[in-house]
């Protein structure tokens, strides 16, 4: 019988340290330091940064956004996705070893597993071993850790989109709504999923990223790589053997770089998909070099095309700046640059214009023809506006209704809008007209179309 799938063999990540494993766990502080003491930051009277869904109103620091500034957020997502091309052209899976939420779980996740069942060995052998007092208290203990962080992971992730403090006294109270209690569950239950039992196999089977990086690799690329022209053929020796006279090159095959790898492949085989650029192969080679007296680097960042042609650093440094990650690099900074002027001209105000259905045109007293609309005005500061009103496009056009509005901060306010035109001052038919709204303090100036109707 031939299976088809591939059985699952548990991965046991030894711990490691060196130069790449302290950045990995220095962008762990950093995401986390951001992702959970973000909602707690007040700027003002409210939560720093707050996405309120029901009142449609996306708070970032001093910025207020509407849905009607969907652009900024397609120009997020555009950087996002041109960076992480950048990132990848230049030195592969960077995203994926250090920052992704994915490998920044996994790694608190298996810290607490080290911390409750011990190292590599010892948790090998607890999971080995039948079921004991020790085995149970230590495994409960590790399920009641892994639960809370991930419980508060999920807390913390709705508190961008409800107040965190309110969201905190319903926890408490047991008032949580509905939405709010299955969203907290619902991301906990990933974060505790994902990070604590599917780990690897999430970055395997699951993340597209895996299956189309190759098409933004090239031989220029600083990737993870094993120096086979030194290190082969490898085999064990003593300390004090000299490996040429034994014909071996200088990996004496520990196999440690296999142990430490969080997806559990063994990089002397080559680049290969799984790997996410961590680094941990190369930090424990680097550990194993010095102790037996050869130089680093047999397992190093590098390129294919260093490593085949034995570059050196200014070399690769030459290399890595080439017309692709160039052209990367000029429209990233083009988009970003255009975003940054765009929020700095941004007017602090919107208006939607929308005529009255119910009656499209009439005649009123005096023989004035009359139009009547409704304005939405869209305060996106947080202090009280004040907003004058007025109409062109055709002679004698006047705005009867009230030529000022005010609207408080960060709210919008509907407002009616008449307007009167003499009976003879145009032809029947649709014309265009223009509604110019100014704030009195200065911050801007907005003119919308709109039509005025004169029957026939």
């Amino acid at each position: 019988m031939v299976s088809l799938y591939q059985a699952h063999k548990k991965i046991y990540p030894r711990s490691v340290s060196g130069l790449f494993s302290k950045w990995r766990w220095g962008l762990v502080f950093l995401t986390q330091l951001v992702f959970y003491g973000l909602p707690w930051l007040e700027w003002g009277q409210r939560q720093a940064v707050l996405f309120d869904l029901g009142a449609r109103r996306f708070y970032i620091l001093g910025l207020v956004l509407y849905p009607q500034d969907f652009i900024y957020l397609t120009g997020i997502l555009v950087i996002s996705a041109l960076s992480l091309f950048l990132f990848t052209a230049v030195a592969g899976r960077l995203w994926c070893g250090y920052a992704c939420p994915q490998t920044v779980y996994t790694e608190i996740f298996l810290w607490i597993e080290k911390q409750i069942e011990g190292d590599r060995s010892a948790r090998m052998r607890l999971d080995a071993a039948p079921m004991s007092a020790e085995k149970f208290f230590r495994k409960a203990g590790k399920q009641a850790a892994w639960i809370a962080v991930a419980l508060w992971t999920g807390f913390t992730f709705v508190g961008y989109f409800t107040p965190i403090r309110e969201l905190g006294l319903s926890f408490v109270n047991f008032g949580m709504g509905p939405w709010e209690t299955f969203w907290v569950f619902f991301y906990g239950f990933a974060t505790y999923g994902n990070a604590g039992y599917m780990r690897e196999q999430v970055c395997k089977y699951m993340c597209p990223y895996a299956r189309f990086q190759s098409a933004m690799f090239d031989k220029d690329t600083l990737i993870v790589t094993y120096d086979a022209e030194r290190g082969e053929p490898r085999g064990a020796r003593s300390k004090k053997a000299d490996p040429k006279a034994l014909g071996l090159g200088s990996c004496i095959d520990c196999s440690l770089c296999v142990q430490v790898c969080p997806t559990g492949i063994d990089i002397r085989k080559g680049l290969q998909y799984e790997c996410i650029g961590c680094g941990a192969c190369a930090d424990v080679c680097d550990e194993v070099m010095d102790k037996v007296g050869y130089p680093r680097g047999l397992v190093r960042y590098s390129t294919q095309h260093a490593v085949a042609e034995h570059w050196g650093t200014s070399e690769i440094i030459r290399h890595v700046f080439r017309p692709r990650v160039m052209i990367y690099t000029g429209i990233l900074l083009a988009i970003v640059v255009a975003m940054l002027v765009s929020l700095s001209m941004r007017i602090p105000f919107k208006v939607d214009v929308v005529r009255d259905r119910a009656a499209l045109a009439r005649i009123v007293e005096g023989g004035k023809l009359e139009n009547i609309y409704r304005l939405q005005v869209m305060n996106a500061t947080e202090r009280k506006l004040t907003f004058k009103l007025r109409a062109t496009g055709l002679p004698g056009l006047v705005l009867v209704s009230e030529p000022e509005v005010s609207v408080e901060a960060a709210q919008n306010l509907w407002v009616p809008a008449t307007l009167h035109l003499p009976y003879d001052g145009a032809k029947p038919g649709s014309h265009a007209i223009h509604f110019e709204i100014e704030a009195t303090d200065g911050s801007g100036h907005l003119t919308e179309k709109s039509v005025f109707i004169v029957p026939r």
